[in-house]
């Protein structure tokens, strides 16, 4: 007869097997696999998950380590932090779908009925929107926050399906903002913003419940959409490198320290301004892969997120940034 397990530890693997099937929505065969056990282990592990409370609408971690790793961000950037554990060996790809799983979760607590909820396109919310959970609301609106065009493609069809399934999921409606990324001539969105159609995307932007991004990074691993999909040009990334710009989020950019005047690719930019963002009551950024450190602290610094969704290896990257 086997020993039994002590109690911690197997609270400890039932929490993983918790999180991996619930959330990350791995099979029993590949949990299995992952730690190193038999399907019939894992089924006995997701009962005691169930029997002891781990899992309930949502999954709480029991173990004072990653309650200290969330907690201790918490402390230090003022946010809630969601920590998605992640193998060391999952590829980058692998990681983002996890953390993405996992944000998809928190935003089928998080939406609500009547809200306005702002949706940043990119790589990660791409990744998001096909894992949302669906859930019944009425009248939300989910509102695109920057423009999408560039010089190759208006950018409709890549952040119209974003939207698309973020309404599918939740039984709303998609509001596009149909106008480029980057204007060329700070003027021309002078003049744009006074258009009755621009102000009534302008409005709902300012009326935001809830908003959902992640930060954009020039040399991340999976590509920031803004950096790959033909935005920028040379002279503007060496014009971002001058201005040691480390991220954007909705296509604005900022510094290390979380400013972002003085930044002249932010005068032609149709991204909500920060203080547009700061107002809105939750604000979840959702980051995978320590090549977007950098561009998460920026977004910290500027107090743009209520909520971070980051993988462990990034969280545990942050917290060991910020002692230094």
């Amino acid at each position: 007869m086997s020993t039994p397990e002590p109690d911690a530890r197997t609270a400890q693997r039932a929490l993983t097997a918790a999180h991996l099937y619930y959330v990350q929505e791995r099979t029993m065969e590949a949990i299995a696999r992952e730690l190193d056990t038999s399907r019939s282990t894992v089924s006995r592990l997701l009962a005691h998950a169930r029997a002891t409370g781990i899992v309930d609408i949502r999954i709480r971690s029991p173990f004072a380590a990653p309650r200290r790793l969330e907690d201790d961000i918490a402390a230090r950037f003022g946010v809630t932090a969601h920590v998605v554990p992640v193998p060391d060996d999952a590829s980058e790809v692998e990681s983002l779908e996890r953390v993405a799983a996992a944000a998809a979760h928190l935003l089928h607590e998080l939406v609500k009925t009547d809200m306005i909820v702002g949706v940043a396109w990119g790589s990660t919310t791409a990744a998001v929107s096909r894992r949302l959970v669906p859930k019944a609301v009425r009248g939300t609106a989910f509102v695109q926050l920057n423009g999408s065009g560039n010089t190759h493609t208006t950018g409709l069809l890549y952040a119209s399906e974003i939207l698309r399934r973020f309404a599918a999921a939740f039984g709303g409606s998609a509001q596009q903002f149909p106008v480029p990324a980057f204007f060329d001539d700070p003027r021309t969105r002078s003049a744009m913003w006074r258009e009755r159609s621009t102000r009534r995307i302008l409005a709902l932007q300012d009326a935001m419940d809830l908003v959902v991004f992640s930060t954009g990074a020039a040399d991340s691993s999976v590509p920031s959409h803004v950096y790959s999909g033909g935005y920028l040009e040379t002279r503007d990334l060496q014009s971002l490198a001058a201005e040691g710009v480390v991220g954007d989020v909705a296509t604005v950019f900022y510094r290390a320290d979380g400013s972002s005047t003085g930044i002249a690719l932010n005068e032609r930019a149709t991204g909500p301004r920060f203080d547009v963002l700061r107002r809105v009551p939750r604000r979840v950024c959702i980051v995978s892969g320590v090549t977007k450190l950098a561009s998460v602290r920026g977004a910290l610094a500027a107090r743009l997120a209520t909520d971070l969704v980051i993988d462990d290896t990034t969280a545990r990257a942050l917290q060991a940034a910020s002692t230094t």
